[in-house]
């Protein structure tokens, strides 16, 4: 249904352009080079023939393809980010195009022996046959989510070029700052004016997703005493030793890398210390909402242990959640995952519903009036140089955003 080489060169025209987000930054999109792919899209979106093409100032891209059938049908919604992670650089994307993948080692820099290997990464003899774009090495590729950007427009253009294809009315949109959990944040759901929608931002094909993490933020400071070494006797308090103890006291198998599926965890990702203060900041994520607030509760409880041992305000903890499971909001609306399921299996894709081990714009929108499964884009090894995405996967993925769009119209009929 869908040409391989349009695929590709729209694909490369997008990941060509950096688009980092940077989390420091109060800006949206927090930088401006985001801008730059945000008008280039809303040129083609123009130039498909979408409707109601607009851009806010905070870089909010949404569009409409107009029904193609007069019966009631819901307005339905397709939705990617455009900004990549600000993880590993992003400047100078160089994809490379491996046809006719053989199942063996691809050398993604000679000179720097950096190997995409299936001894290492399994998933790849999945694609033995298929037409890989991996990275040369030396930045990310970008399919996260530009991937998911390249299906929908594709999609919108195939609707767009063939009005016999029966569909209410669908919305698309496309949003800075996702990689820093900002994509939502500023997403005008009463403008935006779906029943439902599907974010585009799933890894491999098939994954379905309506469920993911809740999750929250937690800084603990440990506020130590220097003293000159020479007559620190009894006086100094190294900030930094004493945090072993918090590090040490949460339960060391309850960590990201000895857990899965729906197990939950306490990330330590960043220690800033010097004698007088150390930070720790951690990750909480618990799929259970019970076992989410006894986590926060766990922290907060050790916090008033080791004050009660080293003297108050020694240590001190500031939790923020920052978003939660979907599946809250999305159980009351299974018919938009039976819809996807369906799209899927029509296409001979078998869904992979499962878990999220993270979180996505879904979650926040879902929360926000608009209930948002997500769906597969296709692309591996996101957010560093070992990223790759086969075509074939893009072609699916734009077929199954057509599929829905026919069967939630017939459906419709059907009710």
């Amino acid at each position: 249904m869908f040409s391989k080489k349009a695929i590709i060169d729209r694909f490369i025209k997008y990941v060509s352009i950096d688009t980092q987000s940077d989390p420091k930054s109060d800006s949206t999109p927090s930088t401006q080079k985001q801008w730059k792919l945000a008008h280039l899209l809303i040129e083609e979106l123009n130039t498909i023939g979408l409707q109601e093409v607009t851009i806010d100032n905070n870089g909010y891209i949404m569009a409409t393809i107009p029904a193609t059938t007069t019966k009631p049908t819901p307005t339905i919604g397709f939705i990617a980010h455009y900004d990549t992670s600000p993880d590993f650089t992003a400047e100078g994307v160089q994809p490379q195009i491996v046809e006719n993948y053989n199942g063996k080692d691809i050398v993604l820099n000679e000179d720097k022996n950096i190997i995409l290997s299936p001894s290492y990464f399994s998933d790849l003899k999945q694609y033995i046959g298929q037409t890989l774009i991996t990275t040369n090495g030396e930045t990310l590729l970008g399919a996260d989510d530009k991937a998911g950007v390249t299906e929908i427009i594709t999609a919108a253009e195939h609707l767009i070029n063939h009005p016999e294809i029966k569909h209410g009315k669908i919305r698309i949109a496309f949003t800075p700052d996702e990689e820093i959990g900002r994509g939502a944040h500023l997403f005008d759901v009463k403008k935006f004016s779906a029943e439902y929608a599907y974010t585009i931002d799933g890894s491999q094909i098939g994954e379905l997703e309506y469920e993911n993490f809740n999750a929250a933020a937690a800084v603990v400071t440990i506020n130590g005493k220097i003293v000159h070494p020479g007559y620190a006797k009894d006086k100094l308090v190294n900030s930094m030793l004493i945090s072993q103890d918090f590090i040490n006291s949460l339960p060391r198998l309850e960590t990201p890398e000895h857990t899965s599926d729906r197990e939950g965890f306490f990330h330590l990702h960043t220690i800033n210390g010097s004698v007088e203060k150390t930070t720790l900041e951690y990750l909480i994520r618990d799929h259970e909402k019970e076992h989410f607030e006894a986590r926060k509760q766990v922290m907060i409880a050790l916090v008033d242990e080791l004050n009660n041992q080293y003297g108050n305000s020694t240590f001190e903890i500031e939790i923020q959640d920052q978003y939660y499971n979907m599946k809250e909001k999305i159980e009351p609306n299974m018919h938009i995952m039976t819809i996807a399921k369906k799209a899927m299996e029509a296409l001979k894709i078998k869904p992979l519903i499962k878990p999220i081990r993270g979180g996505t714009d879904g979650s926040q929108l879902s929360f926000m009036g608009l209930p948002c499964p997500n769906i597969f884009a296709g692309g591996h090894n996101f957010h560093g140089k070992y990223e790759y995405i086969p075509v074939e996967s893009m072609q699916k993925a734009s077929e199954v955003i057509v599929k829905i769009a026919e069967l939630t119209s017939e459906i419709s009929e059907i009710n």
